[in-house]
């Protein structure tokens, strides 16, 4: 994963891969029990459906099991990127001594890898192309430290790397958002909509970085180059929404809504099998 690499091999790079990772996400994360998981787990303990072989024994019904947060949850690549590069191929489980170790370059690598999946994303937006340099630059610099090894990993001030990104990124939403003619556009970055009937809101264009959207009704909703960066969009209703050119928008926010067949997508996300085919109000 280089720079020079197109956007598509990039985002290739940056998606999970689980048969090359194992399982940290289902040991090194904590569980609250929620309507996201049915239990209670410490950080550093493995999940109890978690196999020998690194498999998930409810791998195909966690939903209806509970478990809707490890759908939705996304590493970035994170995951394999530890086993394989960290720590050449080595597991936890074999290695006990590894474990608080692989678990610790995982928090890390993850907050690296999804500020480089954001940085990805904005260079393959036509409009962002006055900050091609700039994004190329900072893409560079966090694509070389996840190849650093684990002592210089895990001293990184991940805040800093996170701020430089954050920083830059606003600054191309502002630019897209305004050559798209939606300069002036609604600003709820981190607004609590929790729960919200926002049928019929005027949220195209607008910046949703970070809202909580939790539960609220987006149903129809135009959401056309709408900032969703961060916004959390856990049994939001999407029935009927247009997110085809929303800016930002992952997998793991679409995996945590429901949607329906009129729901509008950018052609990079893939609609989630959940979702009913005609969700109505």
């Amino acid at each position: 994963m280089h720079v020079t690499d197109g956007p598509e091999l990039r985002r290739e790079a940056l998606r999970a891969d689980c048969e090359r990772c194992v399982a940290l996400c289902c040991v090194a994360p904590a569980f609250t029990a929620s309507a996201d998981f049915a239990i209670n787990k410490p950080a550093g303990q493995p999940c109890p459906n978690l196999l020998a072989d690194f498999r998930c024994s409810i791998h195909d019904r966690l939903r209806p099991a509970g478990f809707s947060g490890c759908v939705a949850f996304d590493c970035f690549g994170a995951g394999q990127k530890v086993v394989q590069h960290t720590f050449g191929g080595a597991d936890w489980r074999s290695e006990p001594d590894l474990a608080a170790p692989m678990f610790t370059a995982f928090s890390v690598m993850r907050a690296l890898h999804e500020l480089l999946w954001y940085l990805n994303e904005a260079l393959a937006m036509p409009l962002a192309e006055p900050f091609r340099d700039e994004l190329n630059d900072l893409f560079g610099s966090t694509e070389r430290a996840t190849r650093c090894g684990h002592a210089e990993l895990v001293a990184l001030d991940v805040n800093a790397c996170r701020r430089r990104g954050t920083e830059l990124l606003l600054r191309v939403s502002a630019r897209v958002r305004e050559c798209a003619g939606y300069a002036g556009a609604a600003d709820h970055r981190s607004a609590d909509l929790a729960g919200q009937d926002l049928r019929g809101a005027d949220l195209a264009g607008a910046s949703l970085r970070s809202a909580l959207l939790i539960r609220a009704d987006l149903l129809g909703v135009d959401l056309s180059f709408a900032d969703l960066t961060g916004a959390d969009l856990r049994g939001a209703n999407l029935a009927g929404a247009d997110l085809g050119s929303s800016l930002f928008t992952s997998q793991p926010q679409v995996d945590s809504a429901r949607g329906d067949a009129r729901t509008k997508l950018p052609m990079r996300l893939s609609r989630p099998p959940h979702w009913t085919t005609a969700e109505r109000n």
